[in-house]
C-alpha cells in the first residue's frame, strides 16, 4: 500500500523554533498566532479597526480611548445579540449590555 501520507499542516511562523519543542506545542502556538498578529481588530464602541492590547485580556483602542476586556489575544467581533419579549409583540432585539429591566 504504497501512497499514504500523513496530512501535513502549515506550520507558519514557528518554523522558527526548529526541531525544538514537538509538532502539537508548535502547530497550538501557530493558531495563536495567527489569531493575535493576523488581523485586525474592530472596537465594539466606534467600529474603527483600531484595537490593539494593553496586556493579557486588556485591549484599548486608539480612536476613541476606550479600554475593555476580552480573550487573551483575540477579541469577539460581534456583541451577542439578546432578545426580550415584550407581551404578545414580536420579539425586540437587544445588544448585550444595553437595555433596562424594569
Amino acid at each position: 500500500m504504497k501512497g499514504f501520507m500523513a496530512v501535513k499542516r502549515s506550520l507558519g511562523s514557528v518554523k522558527r523554533f526548529g526541531v525544538r519543542y514537538g509538532r502539537t506545542t508548535k502547530f497550538k502556538r501557530a493558531q495563536i498566532e495567527s489569531l493575535y498578529y493576523g488581523r485586525k481588530l474592530k472596537c465594539p464602541y466606534c467600529m474603527k479597526d483600531a484595537v490593539k492590547r494593553v496586556f493579557v485580556g486588556v485591549w484599548e483602542c486608539r480612536r476613541c480611548a476606550a479600554k475593555f476586556t476580552a480573550k487573551a489575544y483575540t477579541i469577539e467581533e460581534k456583541l451577542p445579540v439578546l432578545e426580550e419579549k415584550v407581551g404578545k409583540e414580536q420579539p425586540i432585539l437587544v445588544a448585550a449590555g444595553e437595555g433596562e429591566k424594569a
